[in-house]
């Protein structure tokens, strides 16, 4: 088939080289964001999607808007018989959504229906889920409810950040989302209406979504701060300023600390919480770079009774 190719960040990537790769399908075009401002200049870059497209030789569209008469002009005249996506990062108008003899298939990092949203990831990490995966369905103009074309599962690791689960989603799913394509082009393949049951919404994490409260339960600590690494970053307050979380550990043992209240040790910092303790094992503090929180202790010299987030 003739394909244009939706998408624009990193965890893209292995899907549209999953699609260059396949053999069976000709990728006549990319759409993404348009260059965005990036670093300490903010100097306009090109998305990761774009760079890998141009790269292979592909067209790149970049429409501000995907309703956008240039754009569609544009690509009605590629004629995609299909138009796979994967984080596009934009509301495709029905106008667009009709151009493709097949529409457009998302690939999307939830089964669903659960966690329809931008943040499935993250929100199953927050949950607590133990399996997740990532499901291809045909786009409609609901969000995330059209029917499923395949699915593949991953179990989620104690230790898993959003960032670490999103990556081993990327690779796995470039494989359903290839297969899906030639599934229905040889016409082997159907999309299934997602159940009434089970749905569950996955809103974009905001920074104060990932303000930790210490009187939440130990595991839930553990898991806003996961699925809050890479982005947005849990934090937390020392002292007036903000404390970043990048990594913690439970520690079942300790029951003796209020929560927030800090027990700085020479090769550990262990903070109560509403059930028994965390230990923080990685932090960063404002307008510093990451280091091993013990490190961190020594160098702030924290004094008995004080508290995080106080």
């Amino acid at each position: 088939m003739k394909l244009v190719f939706a998408g624009t960040p990193e965890v893209a990537v292995p899907a549209l080289d999953a699609l260059l790769a396949s053999g069976r399908h000709e990728v006549a075009a990319v759409v993404t964001r348009p260059d965005a401002p990036a670093g300490r200049g903010r100097r306009l870059v090109a998305s990761p999607v774009a760079e890998r497209a141009e790269e292979a030789g592909i067209e790149v569209l970049k429409p501000a808007k995907p309703k956008d008469p240039e754009f569609l002009e544009r690509l009605r005249e590629i004629g995609p018989d299909c138009c796979p996506v994967v984080a596009y990062g934009a509301l495709l108008p029905r106008v667009a959504l009709d151009v493709p003899a097949y529409g457009w298939v998302n690939l999307h990092f939830s089964l669903l229906p659960a966690w329809r949203g931008a943040a499935p990831v993250q929100h199953s990490i927050m949950a607590g889920d133990e399996i997740t995966g990532a499901s291809t369905f045909l786009i409609e103009e609901g969000l995330d409810s059209g029917p499923v074309y395949g699915t593949v599962t991953e179990e989620i690791r104690a230790t898993d950040t959003s960032g670490d689960l999103l990556t081993r989603l990327a690779f796995a799913g470039a494989g359903l989302l290839a297969a899906t394509m030639d599934g229905i082009e040889d016409g082997t393949l159907k999309a299934v209406p997602q159940p009434a049951e089970g749905i569950s919404l996955a809103p974009k994490v905001t920074v104060e979504d990932a303000h930790i409260d210490w009187n939440a339960p130990a595991l839930r600590v553990d898991r806003v701060v996961r699925g809050c690494t890479p982005a947005p970053g849990a934090w937390t307050t020392f002292r007036g300023e903000r404390l970043k979380l990048i990594q913690v550990a439970t520690v079942p043992d300790r029951t003796d600390l209020a929560p927030g209240h800090i027990a700085a040790g020479k090769n550990n910092v262990h903070v109560g919480t509403g059930s028994y303790g965390v230990e923080l094992l990685w932090v960063q503090a404002q307008g510093k770079k990451p280091m091993r929180a013990a490190d961190w202790a020594r160098g702030v010299r924290i004094t008995e009774g004080e508290r995080l987030g106080g």
